[in-house]
This record gives C-alpha cells, structure tokens and sequence, in this order.
C-alpha cells in the first residue's frame, strides 16, 4: 500500500497575482497535483488567476467546482465529494496543495475540504499556509485602517436583517463584513439612516481588472456595485471623532 501523500492547503489572496506568501510557493513547486476551486456560476477560477507568473506546469492542475449553496446538508455532501476525489490522489502517494482565495482558514472551502479529509484519512499529513484576506487587502488598497488603540472591530458574514446589523455596529468601533451578496441595497440604506456611509469603505474583486473601491459609500450604487469577492469596511464614527 502507498505511503499517504502530503496535503497542502495554500491561501492565495483576494485576486491580484503576488499576494501568495514565498514558502507557499515552494509547496506549490514540489505538489504533484494542485487542485484550483472554481465556482459554478464562474466559467474561471480566481485561485489560479492568483497564480499568474508562477510556472506550473498544467497537467498537474485539477479544475474543481464547489456549490454557491446556503444549504448546509447540500454543501456537507458536496464537500465530502470533492474530499473523496482528493483522497484519491493522496492515497496514491502523490503530494497534493489545494488552492483557495484569500486566507485558508476564513470563510474558506478549504476548512470544509480539510475537515472531510481528515475523517477519510486519518493519519494525513498536511500542513495549512495562511494568506492574505480580502479585508487586508482592500484595507491596504484604500489607506482605511481596520483598528487603531483598543477600537473593537468584529468580522462576520452579513446579518439577514437590518436591525441585528445595527446592533453589531452599535456594539463594535469597526464590522467588515463579508458575504454581503443580494443584501448591498437594505446595507447601504442602513448606513446611510445611521448617517455613517461617508466613512465607511467598499471594495469589489480587489487588484482584478473590474476592480471598485470606494472609501465613501453615501453615493454609492448598489445594482452597479452587487457580485462576488465584496467586502464593507465600516467606521462607527470617523477617525477624528475616534481621537478627539
């Protein structure tokens, strides 16, 4: 029986090529198959758009598809699938680093992947290289600081409602949230009634070529600024209330 292969799951920024962190890339080199996450509703994947100026050679890259579905007995399956069909790779003795945007471990596929992993085979040997979020990223495009002193700042995935978003920017100096999708509009509005939206930040597919970044979302158009890879950077109260 083959020894198990190494699993390496590698985080490789928000979108912009060189945002992956040097020993990544070394992993990257010595993988045998490198498997690159792609959404259904994309006909590219951005983990490998990632990777832009780093040879590989393209048989050893594996195109997997992975469910936008907010089902979370439809994604358990699903991820158990796509866990089977990595396993069998690592079961052959093949080293195998497995792609995902951003940092591995926030709000990642990768998690799940690693988890179901780690049940089929339980003497895995695998080691997880974090990466630059989306938040940094867009944070360090605008010059729009996540944190200063003692300021609070909370990271989650957008509320389903207005008012449990109110209470969490009541009860934080800063959000970032993430996962905004088809809620941007009632968003928006929320910030503008909480008279904030002037300090408040938007970014979209940071350094890609449809690129949007705004540090002042009052103006902002919602239609026009709705899709995948966004991230609102909110400020309770303004740098100059903050230290005054």
């Amino acid at each position: 029986m083959s020894k198990l292969g190494t699993f390496w799951g590698i985080g490789v920024g928000p979108g912009p090529a060189g945002y992956i962190p040097l020993v990544a890339v070394e992993a990257l080199q010595r993988a045998d198959v490198i498997f690159a996450p792609r959404a259904t509703t994309s006909e590219s994947s951005v983990a490998l758009q990632c990777l832009t100026g780093i040879s590989i050679a393209p048989e050893r890259i594996r195109e997997i598809e992975f469910q936008m579905e907010s089902d979370r007995s439809i994604l358990s399956d699903h991820y158990t699938q796509l866990a089977e069909t990595v396993a069998i790779e690592l079961r052959s003795g093949h080293s195998v680093a497995y792609l995902t945007i951003g940092d591995s471990l926030t709000y990642s596929t990768y998690g799940y992947i690693l988890a179901a992993l780690q049940v089929l085979l339980p003497n895995l040997t695998q080691r997880t290289f974090p990466g630059i979020t989306s938040y940094a990223a867009a944070a360090a495009a605008m010059s729009w600081p996540l944190g200063e002193g003692k300021e609070r700042t909370l990271i989650l995935p957008c509320p389903e409602n207005a008012a449990d978003l109110r209470a969490d920017i009541d009860n934080h100096d800063i959000v970032i949230l993430m996962k905004i999708g088809k809620r941007l509009p009632w968003v928006l509005d929320l910030l503008r009634d909480m008279g904030i939206s002037n300090h408040c930040a938007f970014a979209r597919r940071v350094g890609l070529v449809d690129e949007m970044l705004t540090t002042d979302v009052g103006n902002l158009n919602a239609a026009q600024a709705m899709g995948y890879l966004s991230t609102l950077l909110i400020r309770k109260n303004t740098r100059e209330q903050r230290h005054s």
